[in-house]
């Protein structure tokens, strides 16, 4: 899974596409992520003890990995994700204009 917790991503399909938002949380077995602001439905609460009122609260669902992109932090463009083994570890870099993630 190349997108991580932090990242800022672009949603480029679905009903809030061209937004932009930060990944609250992944999911690799699933192959989703949820962006914070973003897929938002209304979901009916039903009262828990007597005398409360039930609610409509808005709750964030996940969008699957291949509705999002990347946003590079330094072209500031959406972009694939490569990686580069280097001596100790792999480094995620942006497509487009080949820098460090």
């Amino acid at each position: 899974m190349k997108l991580k917790k932090g990242d800022n991503v672009k949603v480029i399909a679905g009903k809030d596409r061209g937004k932009t938002g930060k990944i609250i949380k992944s999911f690799p077995l699933g192959g989703k992520v949820l962006v914070e602001g973003i897929n938002q439905y209304k979901k009916h609460v039903r009262p828990k003890k007597q005398g409360e009122k039930g609610e409509i609260i808005i709750v964030s669902r996940p969008l699957d990995l291949s509705n999002v992109q990347l946003i590079c932090p330094s072209c500031g463009q959406a972009s694939k994700i490569g990686y580069q083994t280097g001596q100790k570890e792999k480094i995620r870099y942006c497509k487009k204009c080949k820098a460090a993630i």
